[in-house]
This record gives structure tokens, C-alpha cells and sequence, in this order.
């Protein structure tokens, strides 16, 4: 069987992706591509959650919170660090703790201690202004 595309079909692809590159509107075929990898895509990154609003995914990957790089659950170079926080009026430790995620990438790069520095200091601004 050959793919078809109508003109219909056509016009209802391109009212759903206005900001789609010019290139793509040139060709039926691709805009139909581009549509169902837009869909998979969006299928993809969906969250089960239950009518309370409760994640009941049965796995849910780590990402480095540096890079934003998904770690598999084969990862053994990866770490994953809690960062007490600290009251910033009394100087005092809160009990909670803020946690992060290094991936093996950037911990062979050398760059372990820069990133996690960084995000720290990200969060400790974050908290101040709050």
C-alpha cells in the first residue's frame, strides 16, 4: 500500500504546526512526518499520574542535573549527591536536604566539582530571593 496524503489531510497538518521551518511545508510527505514525530514525541514525555494527581510510573529515569542528560540505570560512573539545606536567617540546618544528580559524562570530564558548585549556588540564590 502507498502512502496518500490528501489536500484536506494537508491543510489540517498545517493549521496544527504554524511555526514549523518553511522547509517542511514544502513537502506533504514531510509535514506528515514531522506531525507523527511530533505526536510520538509528545506521547513520549506524558506523565502517568492517577485521578489524585500521584505519579504511578513504575520507573522514572534519573537526569544529571548539570547537562539535563538522561542516566540509564546501567550508569555505575553516576552520582547522586543531598545538599543540606540551611536556614539562611539563623545559619541553622533545616533537615531537608536538596538533591542532585552528576552523570558519569561530566565526572570524567573533570568537571564534577565546577557543576556541582554552580548548582548550589544557583539554589541558594533561588532561596534567597524567596
Amino acid at each position: 500500500e502507498k502512502l496518500s496524503v490528501s489536500s484536506d489531510s494537508f491543510v489540517f497538518l498545517v493549521s496544527l504546526f504554524p511555526l514549523l521551518p518553511a522547509r517542511l511545508l514544502l513537502s506533504p510527505r514531510r509535514l506528515f512526518w514531522a506531525s507523527l514525530q511530533f505526536f510520538f514525541t509528545l506521547l513520549n514525555n506524558s506523565i502517568m499520574q492517577n485521578e489524585d494527581g500521584v505519579n504511578v510510573d513504575l520507573y522514572v529515569p534519573r537526569k544529571c542535573s548539570w547537562t539535563s542528560r538522561l542516566m540509564g540505570a546501567k550508569e555505575h560512573a553516576s552520582v547522586q549527591i543531598n545538599v543540606g539545606n540551611v536556614d539562611p536567617v539563623t545559619g541553622l540546618a533545616t533537615g531537608d536536604a536538596t538533591t542532585f544528580c552528576l552523570g558519569g559524562y561530566i565526572r570524567f570530564k573533570s568537571e564534577g566539582d565546577m557543576a556541582l558548585t554552580e548548582l548550589v549556588r544557583k539554589k541558594d540564590a533561588e532561596a534567597l530571593l524567596a
